[in-house]
């Protein structure tokens, strides 16, 4: 069994950071890419940013950019999300999830973390 547990959540004031874990345990899988998502409430679900697990390369949603920074530990089995200058509008769950071959088919998510930003 595969898990991917999200940590690093919590309540900040705007303009404030925090920064997310995404742990990966349990048996080997495959694994092209990585990425967070994160879902408001009364909102579908977004993508917010993707880390390809052999090279690295990176993408983010333009809300993010500049703000957010993704990034992996191969050695840890874990991906983390850096967010600084943290807005109201980035409240949200966030979740991590499995690329397995890279075509954005997600396999495998986390339980989520929840980010609330206040004003």
């Amino acid at each position: 069994q595969v898990q991917l547990v999200e940590s690093g959540g919590g309540l900040v004031q705007a303009g404030g950071s925090l920064r997310l874990s995404c742990a990966a345990s349990g048996r080997p899988f495959s694994r092209y890419a990585m990425a967070w998502f994160r879902q408001a409430p009364g909102k579908e679900r977004e993508f917010v940013a993707a880390i390809s697990w052999s090279r690295g390369t990176t993408r983010y949603t333009d809300s993010v950019k500049g703000r957010f920074t993704i990034s992996k530990d191969n050695a840890k089995n874990t991906m983390y999300l850096q967010m600084n200058s943290l807005k109201p509008e980035d409240t949200a769950v966030y979740f991590c999830a499995n690329d397995p071959y890279g075509n954005h088919n997600y396999n495998i998510w986390g339980q989520g973390t929840q980010v609330t930003v206040s004003s």
